[in-house]
Order: structure tokens, then C-alpha cells, then sequence
């Protein structure tokens, strides 16, 4: 694996995120908190869950080596899975884009030397792991993916019309 499609992989989450997001806004408390049965039930809780995944993620990559995107402040916190974060749609529109962007200045750091590495870490449960540390990254990511489908589920079933789930503008040069 390569730097490149770690890269291609974040760029395309920030931009599904701030597609997804655009759409979120438009959402009433109501719809926000409306429960569908799945085992994240409402687009909040799924929000959060993605947040806390991802902000976890990040702080599991610091077992690595020391990345200077992952010594913001942010990271001084600590979230539990089970955690439901932002009761205000507000708060989660505000947290998404500044966690998408340390993401972004994390992945610029990270070398083919690292993905190639091993990473030790402690799952959720308390077990200590160690896994390759680019295959983490990949299961970060395609993680996201897999929730915003079911977020994009939650809008349809919601009247909104919605598609984020285009590589396309990943892939264009900048």
C-alpha cells in the first residue's frame, strides 16, 4: 500500500462528509433525533459514532510514531464508543470539518515506511492488539464509508435526496 491511496481515501471522506453534511443541515431537531430501528438508529447517533470512531482512530495512530497534526488539543480528550456527542445539530456541523482537517494534515504526514509498519493499540474493549498500521488506516476509512450509507438510507427514508458516495471529485487533480 501506498501514501497515495491513504491520501485519495481522506480526500474523498472530507468531501462525502461535507456533501453528507451540506444535506444534515437541512434536517428539523426532530429528524435529526428520529429513531429508524438499526442499531445506530437516528442520523445523530450515527454521526456521532463516526466522530468518536474517527477522533479514536486518530488517537490509536499516536502509538505509532509522533505525528504533529495529532498534537492539537482536540486529542487531550477522550470520547467512549458508547458516547452519544452533539444534542445540538449545530455542535456536530462545527466538530465534523475541523476533525476532517486534522485527518487531512495527518495523512500528509504519513510515509510508506508507517503503512508498512506494525501498530500496537488497545480496542475498545481493553484487548491489546497488533495490526499493520496501513490496514488500520484502511478500516478507519472504509468505516466511514459504510456508515454514510446508512446515514444516506436514514435521508432518504427522510424525503432528501441525497449522493455523496462519488470518487469522482476525489480523484480530480488539485
Amino acid at each position: 500500500m501506498q501514501k497515495d491511496t491513504i491520501v485519495l481515501f481522506v480526500k474523498y471522506n472530507k468531501l462525502a462528509n461535507r456533501a453528507m453534511n451540506g444535506i444534515i443541515k437541512t434536517l428539523s431537531p426532530q429528524e435529526w433525533n428520529k429513531a429508524f430501528g438499526g442499531y445506530f438508529p437516528s442520523v445523530r447517533s450515527l454521526c456521532s459514532h463516526l466522530y468518536i470512531s474517527d477522533f479514536n482512530w486518530l488517537k490509536r495512530f499516536k502509538n505509532l510514531r509522533e505525528f504533529s497534526a495529532l498534537k492539537d488539543p482536540l486529542f487531550d480528550q477522550s470520547c467512549a464508543f458508547k458516547d452519544l456527542l452533539f444534542e445540538d445539530m449545530g455542535e456536530y456541523l462545527s466538530g465534523r470539518p475541523q476533525l476532517d482537517d486534522r485527518l487531512t494534515a495527518f495523512a500528509a504526514e504519513i510515509t510508506d515506511e508507517d503503512l508498512a509498519a506494525n501498530i500496537r493499540f488497545t480496542d475498545s474493549s481493553g484487548n491489546p492488539l497488533e495490526r499493520n498500521f496501513g490496514g488500520c488506516c484502511l478500516q478507519f476509512l472504509n468505516h466511514e464509508t459504510h456508515h454514510r450509507g446508512v446515514i444516506s438510507l436514514y435521508l432518504e427514508l427522510l424525503g432528501r435526496e441525497n449522493d455523496f458516495s462519488s470518487f469522482g471529485q476525489a480523484m480530480k487533480q488539485d
